[in-house]
């Protein structure tokens, strides 16, 4: 097998592609550090990050988020740069698995534990070319996507009634008048009766609330949720369904405070003011143009809000892929935008090295003017190893259900290292085709082989053309 390359293939056939809707990146979920440490560990095919080489991005990546998480980067800016199919995609989607990974322990009323992942910082990206369209000012596009990458935590304290329910009265009116009832409910400590109204009776009714339940009621709405069965009451019923889910009596007083945080991005509060509609308008996608007083008055409520403790600020990510589109308005914006207060960390990424900046004649790094590469942090993205592109292969195989032998994976690490990896990767997909075609369920070296044959790589197109031009420039005729 180490002898074969990709010249020295010849059988050829034919193949249809059958895409199954599975994205390039669906299988990275964050960086893949150690545990308690900013040290990438080598991916194994049993993990969960999806990460794999790219060690020395990944630790500047892992510092960055422990910055952005302890708000120490506001307004900075990283440039991730490197030559096209080395990950630079994949390692903006790892940093934002990274900071949404947290998991919060809250502990409930009745003294159990409970885990719940929250979005710890908003992550926002899109690429540069988005920011021209026919409807909104290149300005507007990317103060809306700056807006969408800052959030902003509110805090409200809302009065619950928690306890077990002892008994349960319901009337029902002969004439079809209002309905009524009692509800007993108790703590360890103290026990209540309240009388019920029409609302909660319905309520109740469709929450199948019965006695030795536990539930809680909001004052401010009424809504009930039913957290379990009280263990006191476990050994009512012989059989139980397998979802019941038992649970201690509440302790102390019925009637307790709890604070629920919501959280939002600057531009959901933006589309709500400055619409008829309201909270609706973020579902009809039509946002317009935002007039500069409306945002200037939602800042203001928020450095309010923020300054009596109801409201806390949460700078996000915004990860601009192909910045070298932007041209030197765009990056003038973003220039000033990222001495403003409310500014989130921009991460951008881009495969060009010394080219014109978009809108001038200069040869810039990048294609980025001067002053806005002058701010950022720079992480250079490597091309991947034999190893890794082998290891990378097996995750995309495992992702997409494909079975591949060693011949057939080795003959696809020799492709990506002297093609690119992404056309590996498409070849992996129509390979499987090709098997299927030939009712085997393993791809094996003759499959990927004559997949090779059938798709050509940027680098034979070229060649192609070279040798037998498509369109001869001298055959065509300019006429006035």
């Amino acid at each position: 097998m180490s002898n074969i390359t990709t010249k020295d293939i010849t059988n050829t056939t034919s193949s249809r592609n059958i895409l199954n809707g599975i994205t390039p990146h669906s299988h990275i979920k964050n960086l893949g550090l150690k545990p308690n440490s900013i040290e990438p560990e080598y991916f194994q095919l049993n993990g969960t990050s999806g990460m794999v080489g790219q060690i020395k991005a990944r630790k500047a990546l892992a510092i960055i988020s422990k910055m952005i998480v302890k708000k120490d980067v506001m307004g900075k800016s990283i440039l991730l740069a490197g030559a096209y199919s080395t990950g630079k995609t994949a390692l903006a989607k790892g940093l934002a698995g990274e900071l949404n990974q947290q998991i919060l322990t809250t502990i409930n009323k009745d003294g159990s534990s409970e885990e719940v992942q929250e979005n710890v910082v908003p992550f926002v990206s899109f690429s540069g070319s988005e920011v021209y369209s026919l409807e909104l000012s290149k300005t507007e596009t990317l103060t809306q996507f700056f807006r969408r990458a800052i959030g902003i935590r509110i805090r409200e304290v809302t009065e619950l009634i928690c306890g077990e329910v002892v008994e349960l009265i319901i009337d029902r009116s002969i004439t079809g008048g209002q309905k009524q009832g009692k509800l007993t409910i108790k703590t360890t400590d103290m026990e209540t009766v309240y009388e019920l109204g029409t609302k909660m009776i319905d309520n109740i009714l469709k929450e199948k609330i019965n006695g030795g339940d536990v539930i809680t009621i909001d004052k401010a709405n009424g809504k009930i949720t039913k957290l379990g069965r009280s263990l006191s009451r476990s050994r009512d019923y012989d059989a139980m369904g397998v979802d019941t889910k038992f649970v201690k009596c509440p302790e102390g007083e019925l009637q307790q405070r709890k604070t629920v945080t919501h959280t939002v991005s600057l531009h959901d509060i933006d589309v709500i003011n400055s619409r008829t509609q309201g909270v609706l308008a973020l579902f009809s996608g039509d946002t317009g143009e935002i007039s500069k007083e409306i945002r200037d008055q939602i800042d203001n409520k928020v450095t309010e809000w923020k300054e009596e403790g109801k409201a806390e600020i949460v700078p996000g990510v915004l990860f601009i892929d192909e910045c070298h589109m932007l041209d030197l308005e765009c990056c003038a914006f973003i220039n000033r935008a990222l001495e403003m207060e409310l500014a989130p960390i921009v991460i951008m990424a881009t495969n060009r090295g010394l080219t014109k900046a978009r809108g001038s004649e200069d040869i810039t790094p990048h294609g980025l003017p001067a002053d806005l590469l002058d701010r950022c942090i720079i992480v250079p993205v490597e091309k991947y190893e034999a190893k890794d592109l082998s290891m990378i292969l097996k995750i995309r195989s495992t992702e997409e259900e494909v079975e591949i032998n060693d011949e057939g994976l080795q003959l696809l690490t020799k492709i990506g290292q002297e093609t690119s990896l992404r056309y590996s990767c498409n070849l992996l997909a129509v390979s499987n085709q090709i098997s299927l075609k030939r009712g085997a369920k393993i791809v094996e070296l003759e499959d990927v082989e004559k997949a090779y044959l059938l798709f050509l790589d940027s680098t034979r197109s070229i060649q192609v053309l070279k040798e037998e031009p498509i369109v001869q420039n001298n055959d065509i005729e300019m006429t006035e």
